[in-house]
Protein backbone atom coordinates (compact mmCIF):
# COMPACT_ATOMS: atom_id res chain seq x y z
CA UNK A 1 0.00 0.00 0.00
CA UNK A 2 1.28 3.40 -1.04
CA UNK A 3 2.19 5.51 1.74
CA UNK A 4 0.36 9.08 0.75
CA UNK A 5 -2.65 9.19 -0.23
CA UNK A 6 -4.51 11.55 -2.19
CA UNK A 7 -7.43 13.03 -1.46
CA UNK A 8 -8.91 15.07 -4.13
CA UNK A 9 -12.13 17.23 -3.89
CA UNK A 10 -13.93 20.00 -5.71
CA UNK A 11 -16.07 22.05 -3.31
CA UNK A 12 -16.92 26.03 -4.46
CA UNK A 13 -14.91 25.09 -7.87
CA UNK A 14 -11.60 25.01 -5.41
CA UNK A 15 -9.37 21.92 -6.06
CA UNK A 16 -8.46 20.54 -2.46
CA UNK A 17 -5.77 18.10 -2.31
CA UNK A 18 -4.54 15.91 0.59
CA UNK A 19 -0.79 14.58 0.63
CA UNK A 20 -0.31 14.02 3.96
CA UNK A 21 2.16 12.13 5.29
CA UNK A 22 0.18 9.45 6.62
CA UNK A 23 3.05 7.14 8.19
CA UNK A 24 0.44 5.05 9.97
CA UNK A 25 -1.60 4.28 7.35
CA UNK A 26 0.66 2.17 5.14
CA UNK A 27 -0.42 -2.07 5.28
CA UNK A 28 1.01 -3.48 8.46
CA UNK A 29 0.92 -7.09 9.18
CA UNK A 30 1.49 -8.57 12.59
CA UNK A 31 4.95 -9.46 12.06
CA UNK A 32 5.49 -5.94 10.91
CA UNK A 33 4.55 -4.12 14.11
CA UNK A 34 1.13 -4.43 14.44
CA UNK A 35 0.79 -3.86 18.55
CA UNK A 36 2.92 -1.01 18.02
CA UNK A 37 0.69 1.01 15.30
CA UNK A 38 -2.33 0.39 17.96
CA UNK A 39 -0.47 1.93 20.64
CA UNK A 40 0.55 4.79 18.19
CA UNK A 41 -3.31 5.57 16.59
CA UNK A 42 -4.53 5.42 20.01
CA UNK A 43 -2.05 8.41 20.98
CA UNK A 44 -4.42 10.77 18.46
CA UNK A 45 -7.08 12.30 19.89
CA UNK A 46 -10.81 12.17 19.76
CA UNK A 47 -12.34 15.31 17.89
CA UNK A 48 -15.67 17.14 19.62
CA UNK A 49 -18.28 17.75 17.69
CA UNK A 50 -17.58 21.30 16.94
CA UNK A 51 -13.84 21.04 15.82
CA UNK A 52 -14.90 18.17 13.72
CA UNK A 53 -16.75 20.84 12.21
CA UNK A 54 -14.17 23.15 11.82
CA UNK A 55 -11.58 20.91 10.51
CA UNK A 56 -14.23 19.72 7.86
CA UNK A 57 -15.02 23.44 6.56
CA UNK A 58 -11.02 24.13 6.63
CA UNK A 59 -10.91 21.19 4.63
CA UNK A 60 -14.07 21.46 2.03
CA UNK A 61 -13.91 25.47 1.89
CA UNK A 62 -10.06 26.08 1.95
CA UNK A 63 -8.57 22.70 1.13
CA UNK A 64 -6.17 22.56 4.02
CA UNK A 65 -4.47 19.39 4.21
CA UNK A 66 -3.54 19.71 7.85
CA UNK A 67 -7.47 19.79 8.82
CA UNK A 68 -7.81 16.48 6.39
CA UNK A 69 -5.00 15.12 7.98
CA UNK A 70 -6.08 15.08 11.53
CA UNK A 71 -9.70 14.29 10.35
CA UNK A 72 -8.28 11.26 9.23
CA UNK A 73 -5.80 10.33 12.08
CA UNK A 74 -8.44 10.48 14.62
CA UNK A 75 -10.82 8.18 13.35
CA UNK A 76 -7.90 5.32 12.82
CA UNK A 77 -8.85 3.65 15.87
CA UNK A 78 -12.34 3.27 14.09
CA UNK A 79 -10.99 1.60 10.89
CA UNK A 80 -9.01 -0.71 13.20
CA UNK A 81 -12.26 -1.46 15.45
CA UNK A 82 -14.20 -2.17 12.17
CA UNK A 83 -11.42 -4.29 10.70
CA UNK A 84 -10.83 -6.84 13.97
CA UNK A 85 -14.47 -8.10 13.46
CA UNK A 86 -13.12 -9.31 9.70
CA UNK A 87 -10.44 -11.82 10.86
CA UNK A 88 -11.92 -15.26 10.57
CA UNK A 89 -11.58 -14.69 6.74
CA UNK A 90 -7.74 -16.01 7.21
CA UNK A 91 -6.07 -12.64 5.49
CA UNK A 92 -3.71 -10.70 7.19
CA UNK A 93 -4.82 -8.08 9.31
CA UNK A 94 -2.33 -5.47 8.39
CA UNK A 95 -3.32 -5.43 4.87
CA UNK A 96 -7.56 -5.66 6.30
CA UNK A 97 -6.75 -2.36 8.52
CA UNK A 98 -4.43 -0.62 5.45
CA UNK A 99 -7.88 -1.23 2.98
CA UNK A 100 -10.24 0.47 5.78
CA UNK A 101 -7.73 3.16 5.82
CA UNK A 102 -8.32 3.89 2.19
CA UNK A 103 -11.51 3.90 3.15
CA UNK A 104 -11.84 6.24 5.52
CA UNK A 105 -9.23 8.92 3.29
CA UNK A 106 -12.22 8.54 0.73
CA UNK A 107 -15.09 9.20 3.94
CA UNK A 108 -13.13 12.69 4.01
CA UNK A 109 -12.16 13.21 0.92
CA UNK A 110 -16.55 13.13 0.17
CA UNK A 111 -17.48 14.21 3.33
CA UNK A 112 -20.27 17.33 3.86
CA UNK A 113 -20.12 18.94 7.07
CA UNK A 114 -23.74 21.04 6.66
CA UNK A 115 -25.15 17.82 6.48
CA UNK A 116 -25.50 17.30 10.22
CA UNK A 117 -23.53 13.63 10.03
CA UNK A 118 -20.29 12.80 12.16
CA UNK A 119 -17.08 11.81 10.71
CA UNK A 120 -17.61 8.71 12.05
CA UNK A 121 -21.00 7.98 11.28
CA UNK A 122 -20.36 8.95 7.69
CA UNK A 123 -16.85 7.30 7.48
CA UNK A 124 -18.11 3.34 9.01
CA UNK A 125 -19.90 2.61 5.60
CA UNK A 126 -16.56 3.68 3.68
CA UNK A 127 -14.44 1.51 5.77
CA UNK A 128 -16.78 -1.65 5.94
CA UNK A 129 -17.02 -0.98 2.08
CA UNK A 130 -13.57 -0.59 1.27
CA UNK A 131 -12.61 -3.46 3.71
CA UNK A 132 -15.60 -6.18 2.05
CA UNK A 133 -14.14 -5.19 -1.59
CA UNK A 134 -10.67 -6.53 -0.66
CA UNK A 135 -12.08 -9.69 1.14
CA UNK A 136 -14.55 -10.33 -2.12
CA UNK A 137 -11.23 -9.84 -3.84
CA UNK A 138 -8.46 -11.67 -1.75
CA UNK A 139 -10.21 -14.33 -0.24
CA UNK A 140 -10.54 -16.50 -3.41
CA UNK A 141 -9.13 -16.81 -6.73
CA UNK A 142 -12.82 -17.78 -7.81
CA UNK A 143 -15.05 -14.72 -8.33
CA UNK A 144 -17.40 -14.42 -4.95
CA UNK A 145 -20.96 -13.40 -5.45
CA UNK A 146 -21.04 -9.71 -6.45
CA UNK A 147 -24.63 -8.64 -6.06
CA UNK A 148 -25.59 -6.97 -2.51
CA UNK A 149 -27.54 -10.13 -1.58
CA UNK A 150 -25.02 -12.76 -2.05
CA UNK A 151 -21.96 -10.20 -0.43
CA UNK A 152 -24.81 -10.33 2.27
CA UNK A 153 -24.63 -13.76 2.40
CA UNK A 154 -20.92 -13.72 2.21
CA UNK A 155 -20.22 -11.62 5.41
CA UNK A 156 -23.40 -13.69 7.43
CA UNK A 157 -23.36 -17.04 7.34
CA UNK A 158 -20.80 -17.41 9.56
CA UNK A 159 -22.36 -15.28 12.21
CA UNK A 160 -25.65 -16.87 11.42
CA UNK A 161 -24.42 -20.60 11.96
CA UNK A 162 -22.73 -19.75 14.89
CA UNK A 163 -26.75 -18.27 16.33
CA UNK A 164 -27.98 -21.21 15.50
CA UNK A 165 -24.99 -23.90 16.60
CA UNK A 166 -24.84 -25.10 13.43
CA UNK A 167 -21.12 -25.69 13.10
CA UNK A 168 -21.08 -29.29 12.49
CA UNK A 169 -19.28 -30.08 8.64
CA UNK A 170 -21.21 -30.67 5.72
CA UNK A 171 -24.02 -29.13 4.22
CA UNK A 172 -26.20 -27.37 6.57
CA UNK A 173 -29.51 -29.10 7.64
CA UNK A 174 -33.02 -28.59 6.08
CA UNK A 175 -34.57 -25.97 8.61
CA UNK A 176 -31.00 -23.86 9.13
CA UNK A 177 -30.47 -24.19 5.44
CA UNK A 178 -34.29 -22.61 5.04
CA UNK A 179 -33.94 -19.95 7.64
CA UNK A 180 -30.57 -18.41 6.62
CA UNK A 181 -31.65 -18.30 3.10
CA UNK A 182 -35.43 -16.45 3.95
CA UNK A 183 -33.71 -14.08 5.95
CA UNK A 184 -31.12 -13.23 3.52
CA UNK A 185 -33.33 -13.20 0.63
CA UNK A 186 -31.11 -15.47 -1.06
CA UNK A 187 -32.10 -18.88 -2.69
CA UNK A 188 -31.24 -22.43 -0.73
CA UNK A 189 -28.70 -23.89 -3.22
CA UNK A 190 -26.74 -20.29 -2.78
CA UNK A 191 -26.50 -20.33 0.57
CA UNK A 192 -25.51 -24.47 0.27
CA UNK A 193 -22.73 -23.70 -2.53
CA UNK A 194 -21.39 -20.68 0.01
CA UNK A 195 -21.04 -22.30 2.83
CA UNK A 196 -19.39 -25.37 0.94
CA UNK A 197 -17.16 -22.96 -0.27
CA UNK A 198 -16.11 -21.36 3.03
CA UNK A 199 -16.20 -24.54 5.06
CA UNK A 200 -13.18 -25.67 2.64
CA UNK A 201 -11.25 -22.54 3.74
CA UNK A 202 -11.06 -20.92 0.45
CA UNK A 203 -9.01 -22.34 -2.53
CA UNK A 204 -6.23 -24.96 -2.40
CA UNK A 205 -3.21 -25.91 -4.87
CA UNK A 206 -3.75 -28.53 -6.81
CA UNK A 207 -0.10 -29.24 -6.24
CA UNK A 208 0.00 -29.55 -2.54
CA UNK A 209 1.87 -32.64 -1.45
CA UNK A 210 -0.44 -35.17 0.25
CA UNK A 211 2.20 -38.15 0.75
CA UNK A 212 2.82 -41.17 -1.63
CA UNK A 213 5.30 -43.45 -1.33
CA UNK A 214 8.27 -41.11 -2.10
CA UNK A 215 6.55 -38.50 -0.20
CA UNK A 216 5.99 -36.69 -3.86
CA UNK A 217 2.77 -36.98 -4.51
CA UNK A 218 0.12 -34.03 -5.55
CA UNK A 219 -3.64 -33.82 -4.68
CA UNK A 220 -4.28 -33.22 -8.42
CA UNK A 221 -2.52 -37.52 -8.66
CA UNK A 222 -5.44 -38.19 -6.94
CA UNK A 223 -8.31 -36.78 -8.65
CA UNK A 224 -9.94 -38.41 -10.60
CA UNK A 225 -12.26 -37.70 -14.62
CA UNK A 226 -15.69 -39.12 -13.89
CA UNK A 227 -16.60 -38.09 -17.59
CA UNK A 228 -16.51 -40.53 -20.83
CA UNK A 229 -12.70 -41.22 -21.48
CA UNK A 230 -11.83 -40.06 -25.38
CA UNK A 231 -11.74 -44.17 -26.51
CA UNK A 232 -15.71 -44.34 -24.96
CA UNK A 233 -16.94 -41.69 -26.91
CA UNK A 234 -14.83 -43.05 -30.06
CA UNK A 235 -16.22 -45.75 -29.40
CA UNK A 236 -19.76 -44.85 -28.87
CA UNK A 237 -20.05 -42.87 -32.04
CA UNK A 238 -19.07 -45.44 -33.91
CA UNK A 239 -21.60 -48.06 -32.56
CA UNK A 240 -23.86 -45.23 -33.58
CA UNK A 241 -23.10 -45.14 -36.89
CA UNK A 242 -23.34 -48.31 -37.62
CA UNK A 243 -26.64 -48.85 -36.03
CA UNK A 244 -27.80 -46.18 -38.48
CA UNK A 245 -26.19 -48.18 -41.43
CA UNK A 246 -28.45 -50.90 -40.12
CA UNK A 247 -31.38 -48.51 -40.21
CA UNK A 248 -30.81 -47.32 -43.86
CA UNK A 249 -30.16 -50.97 -45.32
CA UNK A 250 -33.41 -52.62 -43.55
CA UNK A 251 -35.35 -49.26 -44.63
CA UNK A 252 -34.17 -50.50 -48.30
CA UNK A 253 -36.37 -53.64 -47.73
CA UNK A 254 -39.57 -51.98 -47.14
CA UNK A 255 -41.37 -50.72 -50.45
CA UNK A 256 -42.27 -46.97 -50.75
CA UNK A 257 -45.16 -46.61 -49.33
CA UNK A 258 -43.84 -48.80 -45.95
CA UNK A 259 -40.87 -46.47 -45.57
CA UNK A 260 -42.87 -43.38 -45.76
CA UNK A 261 -44.99 -44.31 -42.63
CA UNK A 262 -42.33 -45.84 -41.07
CA UNK A 263 -40.17 -42.28 -41.48
CA UNK A 264 -43.08 -39.99 -40.69
CA UNK A 265 -44.63 -41.93 -37.97
CA UNK A 266 -41.50 -43.05 -36.08
CA UNK A 267 -37.94 -41.30 -37.44
CA UNK A 268 -39.79 -37.81 -37.58
CA UNK A 269 -38.96 -35.18 -34.98
CA UNK A 270 -43.20 -34.36 -34.54
CA UNK A 271 -44.16 -38.04 -35.49
CA UNK A 272 -47.64 -38.16 -37.34
CA UNK A 273 -50.57 -39.28 -36.24
CA UNK A 274 -52.53 -42.50 -37.49
CA UNK A 275 -55.51 -40.76 -38.02
CA UNK A 276 -52.87 -37.65 -40.13
CA UNK A 277 -51.43 -40.42 -42.32
CA UNK A 278 -54.98 -42.01 -43.17
CA UNK A 279 -56.06 -39.05 -44.25
CA UNK A 280 -52.71 -38.78 -46.78
CA UNK A 281 -53.05 -42.34 -48.11
CA UNK A 282 -57.23 -42.23 -47.89
CA UNK A 283 -57.23 -45.77 -45.56
CA UNK A 284 -58.59 -45.96 -42.03
CA UNK A 285 -56.83 -45.49 -39.28
CA UNK A 286 -56.51 -49.72 -38.45
CA UNK A 287 -54.74 -49.83 -41.86
CA UNK A 288 -51.90 -48.09 -41.50
CA UNK A 289 -51.50 -49.39 -38.03
CA UNK A 290 -51.41 -52.57 -39.62
CA UNK A 291 -48.82 -51.31 -42.72
CA UNK A 292 -46.89 -49.97 -39.55
CA UNK A 293 -46.63 -52.42 -37.59
CA UNK A 294 -45.39 -55.20 -40.53
CA UNK A 295 -42.97 -52.63 -41.93
CA UNK A 296 -41.46 -52.41 -38.25
CA UNK A 297 -41.29 -56.27 -38.12
CA UNK A 298 -39.88 -56.41 -41.53
CA UNK A 299 -36.96 -53.81 -40.22
CA UNK A 300 -36.43 -55.21 -37.09
CA UNK A 301 -35.51 -58.78 -38.66
CA UNK A 302 -33.51 -57.61 -41.18
CA UNK A 303 -31.48 -55.72 -38.34
CA UNK A 304 -31.37 -58.27 -36.18
CA UNK A 305 -29.78 -60.53 -38.92
CA UNK A 306 -27.23 -58.12 -39.86
CA UNK A 307 -25.97 -57.04 -36.49
CA UNK A 308 -24.72 -60.71 -35.47
CA UNK A 309 -22.35 -60.67 -38.20
CA UNK A 310 -21.08 -57.38 -37.19
CA UNK A 311 -20.78 -57.41 -33.54
CA UNK A 312 -23.60 -55.29 -32.29
CA UNK A 313 -24.92 -57.33 -30.41
CA UNK A 314 -24.35 -60.89 -28.07
CA UNK A 315 -25.24 -64.48 -29.20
Amino acid sequence: MAENKTLTSKPSGKDATYTGNMKLSVALSPEQGLNSYLQEIRKFPMLEKDEEFRLAKRWVEDGDTAAAEKMVTSHLRLVAKIAMGYRGYGLPIGEIISEGNVGLMQAVKKFDPDKGFRVSTYAMWWIRAAIQEYVLRSWSLVKMGTTAAQKKLFFNLRRMKGEMKALEEGDLKPEHLTKIATDLGVKEVEVTSMNRRMSGGGDSSLNVTIGGEDGSAQWQDWLTDDSESQEEILGKSQEHEARMDLLRDAMQDLNEREQDIITRRRLAEKPMTLEELAKVYKVSRERIRQIEARAFEKMQAAMLAAAKPAGLIEG
